[in-house]
């Protein structure tokens, strides 16, 4: 039987509802109450659950999981899920993130290909930002790369923090794919980091999502520091394990996670208290 990491004060740990992919939205939810996460990212995309604001507060107050987070639908497979208008996805996934009571959209940057949503990206974001109380916190992504071809996919940038946002998303199995130095981009958002999500990956042409502590990004380290500079956002558990052979063996990658992230955040303040205590 899987135990319930032990509770981090201050930081909120959520899953990712994508980290239970095949498995539905509803799943994911059932997952995280059974684990003890503090709540939940909705990822939404082709599951019409993810699309429903009332079945979504439905889930949240049968399992007393929040919805902490929404993650707009920025995928390639759901550029038809809430429009076509990329616009109007955001400003329905801001209503959703209001309606039911989540502090944060998780935004990715446009597409190369969708020129005039690019163009006016930016200032777009802060329009919207300027309109609400919720965070709309723009994700760091990566090139796309086939053997040693490379392209850039994203306007403005892949890399949010080469622009102006009021808010960012740092993820780390993105950092490793375009193998950037993932400390060093923690520095460049500074404060305006505004959520997480916590993965992992080996550098390689793939988006990875693996389970922290399996790969090769600072994934400890970053966690140490959020601990350690009152980070007042919210870490995400998003990992991919769709190659799990069983419904177990998903939730103990899942419970894993959970326990390397609340280890690594609560290890800061162990470690100022134990300082404080030898003076």
């Amino acid at each position: 039987m899987v135990q319930p990491a032990a509770r981090v004060p201050d930081v909120k740990v959520a899953l990712s509802t994508a980290s239970v992919y095949p498995e539905s939205t509803a799943t994911a939810f059932e997952i995280a109450a059974r684990l003890g996460y503090d709540g939940v990212e909705v990822m939404v995309w082709t599951d019409p659950v993810s699309q429903d604001i009332e079945a979504l507060r439905r889930l949240s107050d049968f399992h007393g999981v929040p919805v902490l987070a929404v993650h707009a639908p920025c995928l390639l497979i759901t550029q038809r899920v809430w429009s076509t208008d990329p616009w109007v996805k955001l400003q329905r996934a801001r209503y959703a993130a209001e309606r039911l009571g989540a502090s944060t959209v998780v935004v990715h940057p446009p597409f190369r290909w969708q020129r005039n949503y690019a163009r006016d990206f930016v200032s777009g974001v802060w329009r919207m930002a300027g309109e609400t109380d919720v965070r709309f916190a723009v994700e760091n992504m990566f090139p796309w790369r086939y053997r040693d071809r490379e392209m850039l996919a994203y306007a403005p940038d892949w890399d949010p923090t080469q622009d102006d946002y009021r808010h960012f998303t740092i993820d780390l199995s993105h950092t490793a794919t375009s193998r950037t130095d993932t400390l060093a981009m923690l520095d460049r958002m500074g404060d305006r980091l505004g959520h997480v999500h916590i993965a992992d990956g080996t550098g390689s042409n793939k988006d990875e999502h693996l389970v922290p502590g399996r790969g090769t990004q600072p994934c400890a380290e970053m966690l140490e520091r959020l601990g350690a500079t009152g980070f007042d956002g919210h870490v995400v558990v998003e990992v991919n394990t769709r190659r799990a052979m069983s419904a177990a063996e998903r939730e103990t990658d899942l419970a894993e996670a959970l326990a390397y992230t609340r280890l690594h955040l609560a290890s800061a303040s162990v470690g100022d208290a134990s300082a404080q205590g030898q003076r």
